[in-house]
């Protein structure tokens, strides 16, 4: 009897996620199939609402999908990949919270791993500064502005009391200016209602952009606009230079202006993690090379897309952008290509996709989008925003989340509690645990002696 066939799919993002759903709506009713899928959390997070987690505007649970919910047919791990052995068909995953290793047999893998902030080497950056990735990130982020908030709110020294109300966001793409746009908001508005002794000219918030201009994936006009809504809440841009070190209460920029402050938010780089950058096959930008059909070259069982895949655009000869739009359609062609290399088909599909368009929120009730060729701003553009994303959501059940969220937030004031020590409890003696070395070493001498 011919045993049956193994997925597994590595990485529970967009990418992942869009894969895992279309595989399981074709392979539902075969037992000849199986899929799994391993990612360090439990659970999706929709990314591109961050954010607004960040300044309290939702909440944590209605942007995240418990990945089980999902996961009809597919077995779910969640552990963190060590590393991924393609001549051998194996991967070595490790459990997050005790440690214990465990290798995984594949037929057919997909990767879809996402990427990890990149500090450029800057150690003192990496250590002082907050970034906006995970839920994680965003709580963190909204925690320590309410605590600079109280703080401030008893302190005289007009000095101290500035350098605690100062945020400095460094990069000025979608996620930087999002941020900044967001957090300029959730202080400015809390101040008003809650914080009376804080002198609201002692608010500085700063994005510091290496480029001239912000949002250059929009173009010139539209980075313009941008630009000068931003300056017009309140906002102050640094343009044409970096953030090059940094301590606990200040920012040094490349242009020699030290920035005093107690919050700096880094949105300026991302990087491969280290089990990408050390697969055996071929790299771009420390990306896996894919060749059309999203497939390694002369590797027939290997695919990867999302953020982790180098992808060539034939129509400009660049990479196509790590964006949640280019993830999903990547996904309908992996999954469709997957399948007739099951069945021996030969009708491959080749990914090719052009850009919808984008859209940022840079503050409330205010946006800006290039969708289709035409440019909009304002409260139309921000409505778009909030229209798509909020369809994008995966459930019904999380559609409702956000947009009562949404509404709530409109009415009322935004909550400013303060939860300050949450205790946990490790789990590091478990029987049983092996090492890396001893799980590969176990799973080499029994294919010797199979």
């Amino acid at each position: 009897m011919q045993s049956a066939k193994k997925i597994l799919i590595l990485g529970g993002g967009f990418a992942g996620i869009s894969v895992l759903r279309q595989l399981e709506s074709s392979f539902k009713n075969n037992e000849d199939i199986q899929i799994t899928l391993v990612n360090e959390d439990n659970f999706f997070l929709f990314t591109p609402m961050l954010p607004e987690l960040a300044s309290g505007m939702i909440r944590p649970s209605a942007i995240s999908i418990p990945l089980r919910m999902v996961c009809k047919k597919t077995e779910f791990i969640q552990a963190k990949v060590s590393s991924i052995d393609l001549k051998s068909k194996l991967v070595a995953i490790t459990r997050p919270f005790d440690g214990m290793v465990k290798v995984l047999s594949y037929d057919y893998l997909v990767i879809a791993m996402g990427g990890t902030t990149n500090f450029f080497g800057n150690k003192k950056i990496e250590k002082h500064a907050f970034t906006i990735k995970t839920i994680q990130d965003a709580i963190g982020i909204k925690t320590h502005l309410i605590h600079m908030l109280e703080i401030a709110d008893t302190e005289k020294n007009p000095a101290l009391q500035e350098k605690l109300l100062t945020v400095v966001v460094v990069g000025a793409g979608f996620a930087g200016v999002e941020t900044i746009g967001e957090l300029n908001d959730f202080v400015r508005d809390s101040v008003k209602s809650y914080y009376h002794n804080i002198n609201p000219e002692n608010i500085k918030m700063i994005l510091v952009s290496a480029n001239g201009v912000i949002l250059p994936e929009l173009g010139e006009e539209l980075g313009k606009k941008a630009y000068e809504s931003l300056q017009k809440a309140g906002i102050r841009i640094i343009p044409n230079t970096k953030a090059v070190d940094a301590g606990e209460d200040f920012v040094f920029l490349g242009n020699g202006e030290t920035i005093p402050c107690e919050t700096m938010i880094w949105t300026a780089g991302v990087t491969m993690d280290s089990v990408i950058a050390d697969l055996d096959c071929e790299h771009k930008s420390g990306k896996i090379v894919v060749d059309k059909y999203l497939k390694l070259a002369n590797n027939d069982t290997v695919f990867a897309l999302g953020d982790c895949a180098a992808i060539t655009d034939t129509k400009t000869g660049g990479l196509y952008p790590p964006t949640a739009q280019h993830a999903l359609r990547q996904s309908k062609i992996v999954s469709h290509n997957l399948k007739a290399m099951i069945f021996g088909r030969t009708n491959l599909k080749p990914f090719n996709f052009e850009s919808k368009g984008m859209m940022a929120i840079i503050g409330k009730r205010d946006g800006i989008a290039k969708i289709s060729g035409h440019s909009l701003t304002g409260m139309s553009a921000w409505l778009i925003w909030k229209t798509y994303y909020l369809m994008m959501l995966p459930t019904f059940e999380k559609k409702l989340k956000v947009a009562t969220d949404w509404t709530v937030n409109s009415l009322f004031t935004r909550d400013i509690t303060l939860v300050r020590k949450i205790k946990r409890k490790s789990v590091n003696h478990l029987d049983g645990i092996e090492s890396l070395d001893q799980v590969l070493f176990r799973s080499e001498t029994q294919a010797k002696t199979n």
